[in-house]
């Protein structure tokens, strides 16, 4: 249970015959992913609502609060993936330096976060679908039953993940161009609009905030008995607590390390310079749109296209639900690649049957797993109602920030020989207050989350006794020593 696989072996696999992935994305490409999965529901949505309930115009603050905390993470994805470029991301990572138990427990617990998640973004992009094509309410949207819209791009974009990670990188890429222009759209046209006059108060005066009651109220609240607050500066937390979910999505660039030409360099450009893209897309477009109407006005579920109706510029509404639709798909893409790529490792690793780790000989994708996991989100779009469940992608990328940052403290110590292309600063201390600041936001989600959150792990942990254990194919003579001295960076 608790054998590490070794650097060299972890190196050694990805050249295997008919496991092989092919290397051909740059650090471009991945600051494309990066940027494509990132930007997406949540800064069409999260940034008007969390000014009208919690920051006001100090949304802006909860932006860059919740982009730190993503950052401390990214700087630990970062070295990892330029000290061992194999595809799995956080899985991989903590097969080296936790065990095969924990990198088990977070292979399950991504796979719950990206396929989850993507059939979650599915259904949101049948939705402004919908909205902006006024299609029949049987045919997509929330109440289409199955939802034949979500089950299309889904099953359209699967189609793309198995052609190539490149082809893949270059529909992303048109993608990605599409909503940032819409985004710069936004932030450009909208100062025209702004009135200095809606920046104040700029913290406005906390609040008590009602207590949630049953598996709605915070696990801090229901542990801690804390009062939450509205606004002041508690309410910039708690705002940042949720606007942080609109960052999920830089650890999938971890995912592609395998299939990338110089993953010492190209990986830690494009984790980073995603996440710094992204923060600062963000911090502006919450600026402008809280200056240009009050606050309160933007508690709808299109605040963007509610601000320039108040302004009456109604006519840029539609072109910013095409950015949204554009948007969210580059994020189903990315996911569904992200995916793939975990549990191909696992199949590789002998955790999931072998089958599933098959490479396509044209295409040097993992095919078999690409298409389970297509078919597996086609299905969960088309007739499960996901709303509820959307938050269960968030404690999950959570946990495995706890894990990658601890796992670079302990790798800094068990193998201080590895060459690091990308080291990150100040450990163990950075590391150990991305643990801190990722177990705060935890424990600000709901208890019906966490609840949800351990029925999935302990299923996982049935599979992984009953399977996992006795087919792991890491070879006990050298699991946990390197096969020759590394040169010490």
């Amino acid at each position: 249970m608790f054998r590490t696989k070794s650097i060299e072996q972890s190196m050694r696999d990805t050249d295997e015959p008919g496991r092989r992935l092919r290397k051909n994305l740059s650090a471009f490409d991945l600051t494309v992913f990066g940027v494509g999965v990132i930007i997406g529901t949540g800064i069409f949505v999260l940034t008007g609502q969390q000014a009208a309930r919690n920051a006001g115009p100090a949304i802006v603050l909860s932006f860059a609060l919740a982009g730190v905390v993503c950052a401390l993470a990214a700087l630990c994805y970062a070295e990892f993936a330029s000290t061992v470029p194999v595809a799995g991301s956080a899985y991989t990572f903590s097969y080296a330096t936790l065990g095969q138990f924990i990198a088990w427990i977070i292979g399950w617990d991504l796979c719950l976060e990206l396929a989850l998640g993507a059939a979650v973004v599915s259904r949101g992009w049948s939705a402004y679908l919908q909205e902006l094509f006024d299609l029949p309410a049987w045919l997509a949207g929330d109440r289409a039953r199955p939802d034949f819209g979500a089950a299309f791009i889904v099953a359209v974009l699967t189609l793309v993940t198995v052609l190539g990670a490149k082809l893949s990188g270059r529909v992303t890429g048109v993608l990605v161009a599409v909503k940032v222009a819409v985004v710069l759209f936004v932030i450009g046209l909208g100062l025209f609009f702004v009135k200095a006059a809606n920046y104040t108060p700029f913290i406005p005066e906390a609040v008590p905030a009602p207590k949630e009651s049953g598996g709605t109220a915070p696990l801090l609240q229901v542990l801690a008995g804390i009062t939450p607050q509205h606004f002041g500066w508690f309410g910039i937390v708690a705002a940042a607590s949720i606007v942080f979910f609109a960052y999920i999505g830089f650890d999938v660039v971890a995912t592609t390390a395998e299939e990338t030409r110089r993953p010492q360099r190209d990986v830690p450009l494009g984790i980073i310079g995603s996440l710094v893209i992204c923060a600062v897309l963000y911090m502006a477009t919450s600026f402008v749109v809280t200056g240009m109407v009050p606050y309160p006005d933007l508690d709808t579920a299109a605040p963007l296209a509610r601000a320039f109706d108040v302004v009456g510029q109604g006519w840029a509404a539609d072109l910013i639900s095409l950015g949204a639709v554009c948007g969210i798909t580059s994020v189903i893409l990315v996911l569904l690649l992200g995916q793939s790529r975990v549990s191909f490792a696992m199949a590789r690793d002998g955790l999931l049957p072998p089958v599933l780790a098959r490479v396509h000989p044209r295409f040097g994708t993992p095919w078999v797993m690409s298409t389970i996991t297509g078919v597996a989100v086609v299905l969960l779009a088309a007739f499960v109602p996901l709303s509820e469940l959307s938050e269960l992608t968030s404690i999950g990328t959570l946990f495995a920030f706890v894990v990658v940052s601890l796992g670079v403290i302990v790798l800094r110590r068990t193998r201080p020989d590895l060459p690091r292309a990308f080291r990150m600063p100040l450990v163990p201390w950075l590391p150990l207050v991305s643990v801190l600041a990722s177990l705060w936001l935890m424990l600000n989600l709901p208890v019906v989350t966490w609840a949800r959150f351990l029925i999935w792990m302990v299923l996982g942990l049935v599979l992984y006794f009953v399977y996992g254990i006795r087919r792991a194919t890491v070879d006990a003579s050298r699991s946990d020593t390197p096969s020759a001295p590394a040169p010490r960076s």
